[in-house]
């Protein structure tokens, strides 16, 4: 099953990504869906045609691109969530020209993961319908002053999209089991700003002068943070499963497990949102989902993508060997992997190798020797 994103936007931030289940062929055949995307497209929106990729993995995993605006939103495995701070003095700007649905002054990007369990439909469902509840629905502010009212707002925004979300699965007549439900995360990107959102085990992973730096929380019962949460709400972490079912604490949907409506239940679909000032040493972010993660650390996959950036100067080809890397470690699960560049690829990759230069010091007693050696030329 292949959607069309509602929104194209051009830009010079290169964004690739690539599924696969750990049976599939890694040649498997990509989508262009940008033609069909640019006539649906609404109106009074400009867009401009380019390949976008979307490739559906199996049932339980659905992955898309929906718009490509300077944002982005994650979570970390640790308890801690690192902050990533550059003072406010710096003109760095990351190189990314697009369009958007609202009228901010900076260059802005949208992307998203949607992880699926218990069946596709839930994260077929809010794929289908990420445009509406993320920037529709979700009362985004409409200056951009950057200020941090602005900011709260941007986040507020992002919270509500959720919950709007996570409120629409539990409508029967949409479709969806209650049995059913997704891990989420989006990045919004604002000028320099970065937001991650996050619920469930998917991961945003930054890239800052060759050093990985986690940006979300994973929501498992691993995670004390999490598992005191959950207990102190009633629920059981049993196998390191909640309620001895779901490997996650956080998910959209799944209403089987939730409490009705308006108490607080174990299983959430609160995200956490961090925020993030780029500087001109953050190189690119990744964003993967588990069985990314499951097999490599984050180090590991941000010296993956920076050497092969290297040699490619390709953001899709090192989505695809991160899906390979974690291929050949035998994950069990399926793959999808973002890679987002920050500067340009020309930037990124102006390694100039040269030789060096040596020098050498003789005395003037060498250098007769030398003379006479060479016969006295």
């Amino acid at each position: 099953m292949v959607a069309e994103p509602e929104i194209l936007s051009p830009q010079s931030v290169s964004v690739q990504y690539f599924s696969a289940k750990k049976s599939t062929d890694i040649e498997a055949e990509f989508f262009d869906v940008s033609s069909a995307a640019v006539a649906a497209a609404p109106t009074g929106i400009t867009t401009t045609p380019h390949k976008s990729q979307i490739f559906v993995a199996s049932e339980s995993e659905i992955s898309i691109e929906i718009c490509r605006s300077e944002s982005a939103r994650s979570c970390s495995t640790s308890g801690q969530i690192t902050t990533v701070f550059e003072s406010p003095s710096s003109k760095f700007v990351p190189s990314i020209c697009s369009g958007s649905l609202y009228k901010w002054s900076q260059p802005s990007a949208f992307y998203a993961v949607f992880d699926g369990h218990g069946g596709s439909d839930a994260a077929a469902y809010v794929k289908n319908n990420a445009m509406k509840f993320f920037f529709e629905d979700a009362s985004l502010p409409q200056t951009s002053d950057n200020d941090e009212k602005f900011l709260q707002d941007l986040e507020r925004a992002q919270r509500n999209a959720f919950s709007l979300i996570d409120l629409a699965l539990a409508d029967e007549q949409n479709g969806v089991d209650s049995y059913c439900g997704t891990t989420a995360i989006t990045a919004l990107v604002l000028g320099r700003h970065l937001l991650i959102a996050n619920v469930g085990d998917c991961r945003a992973v930054l890239c800052r002068k060759g050093v990985a730096v986690q940006l979300s929380q994973d929501h498992r019962p691993s995670c004390q943070l999490e598992r005191q949460r959950v207990e102190n709400l009633g629920g059981i972490i049993e196998y390191e499963f909640l309620n001895g079912e779901l490997a996650v604490t956080r998910a959209l949907g799944d209403w089987y497990m939730k409490l009705p409506l308006g108490s607080a239940s174990p299983l959430t679909a609160e995200p956490d949102i961090q925020r993030t000032l780029l500087s001109e040493d953050d190189e690119f972010l990744i964003i993967g989902c588990d069985g990314i993660w499951d097999v490599m650390s984050n180090q590991e996959a941000v010296s993956l993508v920076r050497r092969e950036l290297r040699h490619t100067h390709n953001p899709h080809q090192c989505a695809r060997e991160l899906v390979n890397q974690a291929l050949r470690q035998d994950t069990g699960d399926n793959l999808t992997a973002i890679v987002v560049c920050f500067s340009s690829l020309e930037r990124q990759n102006s390694v100039v190798s040269q030789r060096p230069r040596l020098r050498f010091c003789l005395s003037k007693e060498a250098r007769k020797k030398l003379q006479s050696l060479l016969g006295g030329n």
